[in-house]
């Protein structure tokens, strides 16, 4: 890992826990030690329905009048947040997050882009004869809907759970959602220059953002991030670039890792989400920042899943990198294995869990190997 002790970094103890995860200071202990390079976080992503009566008897809201209500409108998303988190799961290392995500990506919405809200997600639509605003407006309706819905969840959160940062994406990712990713192409080539000051301008928009989402949101100085459910004794923040499966290596370095860099800098925990086969190659670069903790692997659709042993080698090359690994998706008859062949250190494996039973089994399993 970092030749930083991330434990050094708080600025007040962590919390001894909060109301609806009974086992929350030792999770924090794993989540410590993972940022660490140590032990084995086990966890899930998002939350199943737990076993017997409820944390605490919470009624459901009224069914959401449409998709624009569902996902828009932050007093029935705060409720209904409240409601599922009170009848969820917190076993092994499972975390109790509330999920404000308004689409991946929703930076953009803050300088250009629209949201849309679907059936299972929310997209980030390019706006029509829209301008490149690479600053923040305050009067932003979408920017007021964030700070609406996170202090709506914050509310009713009570120090029973955290709130979630939403998953704002950064860097090129952001450029194509606002302007198309056709246009970022071309100015690789036909603008570089002019590309590297928009990228740095996003990062500055990211960076206000971002810091204004922390005050909101943080239980003491510690955080949680929606994506991947994760938790850390300061600011957190999962980074990424999928649009770097189009582009060269040198490009990667030239036009994504200084901006991750910087990120990873003023952001004391960061997990890089490295997304599809072809992204691989980009790997030794993501590696080169120092400051990065951990990379999480998504391989993507139609290609085996995190536990699968073709993976193997590739978290072994992460962890000898000095990064932390994520493994998604794993099965629970992969989870023995997987940690027989990568090792017992810096692991964090969400797996597929279907019931509370499965989260017994695997404990069972961590259990020999911390």
């Amino acid at each position: 890992m970092n030749t930083t002790d991330k434990t050094r970094m708080q600025c007040s103890p962590p919390k001894e826990g909060l109301g609806w995860k009974e086992n929350l200071k030792e999770s924090k202990r794993h989540y410590i030690d993972w940022w660490n390079g140590k032990g084995i976080v086990l966890s899930m992503w998002e939350h199943l329905q737990k076993e017997g009566k409820p944390h605490q008897p919470v009624s459901p809201p009224v069914p959401a009048l449409d998709l624009k209500q569902y996902w828009f409108d932050p007093q029935w998303r705060a409720e209904n947040l409240h409601y599922q988190l009170s009848r969820s799961s917190f076993k092994a290392d499972i975390l109790p997050i509330a999920n404000t995500h308004l689409g991946p990506g929703s930076l953009a919405s803050m300088m250009g882009a629209e949201l849309e809200g679907g059936k299972d997600t929310i997209w980030i639509r390019q706006q029509e004869g829209g301008e490149l605003r690479l600053e923040l407006d305050e009067n932003n309706p979408w920017w007021k809907l964030h700070l609406d819905l996170l202090k709506a969840c914050k509310a009713n959160s009570a120090g029973k759970y955290y709130v979630g940062c939403p998953d704002l994406i950064e860097g090129l990712d952001i450029l194509a959602s606002i302007h198309g990713t056709q246009d970022v192409m071309m100015d690789m080539i036909m603008q570089p220059e002019e590309l590297e000051m928009q990228l740095q301008k996003v990062n500055d928009v990211y960076f206000q953002v971002f810091d204004r989402i922390y005050d909101v949101i943080r239980e003491g100085d510690e955080m949680a991030f929606c994506y991947f459910s994760l938790w850390a004794p300061g600011k957190v923040s999962k980074l990424q670039s999928d649009i770097s499966i189009m582009i060269s290596e040198d490009d990667f370095r030239r036009f994504v890792q200084p901006y991750i860099r910087e990120q990873a800098k003023k952001i004391e925990y960061t997990l890089y989400h490295l997304d599809g086969v072809g992204a691989q190659r980009h790997l030794d670069a993501i590696l080169e920042i120092d400051e990065l903790n951990a990379i999480q692997w998504t391989p993507g659709v139609g290609e085996p899943q995190g536990g699968n042993p073709c993976w193997y080698d590739l978290y072994k090359r992460i962890l000898a990198g000095g990064k932390s690994v994520m493994a998604n998706w794993v099965t629970l008859d992969e989870l023995e294995p997987l940690i027989d062949n990568v090792g017992n250190q810096g692991m964090h494996i969400n797996v597929d869990f279907k019931s509370e039973r499965d989260i017994d089994a695997a404990l069972k399993i961590v259990q020999r190997y911390r």
